[in-house]
């Protein structure tokens, strides 16, 4: 067992796959990175289906590398079941645990202090206590949203709440619940649950469609709230600005959504990008457009985990968006977040965290392109459950096993 503080020093170019047959895929100048002709994509498993991309560079785009030296940390290994982390004033962290509280961890990760008072969870399978958000206006009202997977009667559905952080910082108080995606159902998989406030002060959440064949065509169900992006203000009202379409409920921003567990917005643009997790073959990255049905079930580039086709076995159809970049084999991609911070070949880079994969790909965006891919940490054998990009300029990750990294510039 690690000890609760280990310095993994890192200083050479290459990091867990990021290099191949000792050839150094990229070259940067002023933080930019550059691929090289040769350049490789570090995935090497075969691909699940032969269903073909729809367009140069969508998937095993050419590998990049990292130059500037980095130390990799693990500060606390003290955090439960952790599924999302924030940053919080004062340098420290906000972690949530799917058990059914949060944790304010202290910038060196010695120091984790519970917070309760949260509503009953059901923390069963892949539910449980999920995302948080800060309110903008945290430092002035104290108000925290966060999704959950919420037990009622006939089952279960993602809910979202908001209440007020007690002064002395050990209770949630106040607690209203201010959406729920219904319909309810009794399962314990793909609640989506992520949450990110845009620009405008409106409020972003993620859900997913349920997992289970009953549940999957919801998807494509307008008058249902599941596999959607959801927009809405922060009393629970549909947000004014969401698109106006005939047979949509208000709320829904989105639509045609299989599992999406990472949302973020682009530090440059504000744009929401999207990670979501594909069924056996095509996790997906969507640049999200307000209006736009992005295909699931309808299009895919997976199968069914039993080896079936999934539809018509089919990766475009017209109406329907394509994904800026998808993975097959599956990396099971969870949270995201662009970095901004001190290493200068991943400043606005998308950095996403892997379960299955057990590692964290770094990949470079231009004019909403992927246009290099870095496999990091795949030495660590963890599932990364969340990323952060630190407001210290640091990147953060928790994973299942309960630990938190800090990966920083040396």
């Amino acid at each position: 067992m690690r000890t609760p503080f280990i310095q993994l020093t890192i200083a050479v170019s290459c990091l867990a796959f990021s290099c191949q047959n000792g050839t150094k895929s990229q070259s940067t100048t002023g933080g930019e990175t550059t691929l090289a002709q040769n350049s490789k994509n570090p995935e090497r498993g075969s691909r699940n289906t032969d269903i073909a991309p729809a367009f140069s560079g969508q998937t095993r785009i050419g590998g990049v590398s990292t130059d500037t030296p980095y130390s990799v940390n693990v500060i606390t290994e003290k955090l439960g079941k952790p599924w999302g982390i924030i940053n919080f004033p004062g340098g420290r962290f906000l972690v949530t645990d799917k058990s059914g509280f949060m944790s304010i961890v202290s910038a060196d990760g010695k120091n984790v202090t519970k917070v309760s008072g949260f509503p009953k969870v059901d923390s069963d399978g892949q539910g449980g206590l999920l995302d948080v958000v800060l309110d903008p206006e945290f430092s002035s009202n104290r108000m925290m949203y966060w999704t959950y997977s919420e037990p009622v009667s006939g089952g279960n559905h993602t809910a979202v709440a908001k209440g007020k952080l007690s002064a002395d910082e050990k209770t949630i108080e106040n607690v209203s619940v201010i959406f729920r995606a219904t319909p309810t159902y009794d399962g314990d998989k793909h609640f989506g649950s992520r949450l990110v406030f845009a620009k405008d002060g409106s409020l972003f959440i993620s859900t997913g469609e349920r997992s289970d064949m009953e549940t999957r065509p919801l998807a494509q169900d307008q008058q249902s709230y599941y596999g959607k992006i959801i927009k809405i203000n922060k009393d629970g009202k549909a947000d004014a600005a969401n698109p106006k379409i005939n047979g949509w409920k208000p709320e829904i921003y989105t639509t045609g959504h299989r599992n999406p567990q990472g949302i973020a917005l682009h530090p440059q643009t504000g744009e929401l990008w999207v990670a979501e997790m594909g069924p056996k073959g095509g996790d997906e990255v969507n640049r999200i457009t307000a209006g736009k049905n992005y295909g699931w079930p309808t299009i895919t580039y997976g199968e069914e985990y039993s080896g079936m086709t999934i539809g018509a076995g089919i990766g475009q159809k017209e109406g329907l968006e394509q994904p800026v970049y998808f993975w097959d084999p599956s990396v099971s991609p969870s949270g995201i977040d662009f970095y901004t911070g001190t290493i200068p070949e991943w400043k606005n880079n998308m950095m996403v965290g892997c379960l299955s994969g057990k590692k964290i790909i770094r990949l470079v965006i231009e004019n909403n392109k992927v246009t290099g891919e870095e496999w990091l940490l795949g030495d660590q054998n963890e599932r990364f459950r969340d990323v952060l990009n630190g407001a210290d300029g640091n990147l953060y990750a928790v994973t299942d096993s309960g630990k938190l990294y800090k990966v920083a510039k040396k």
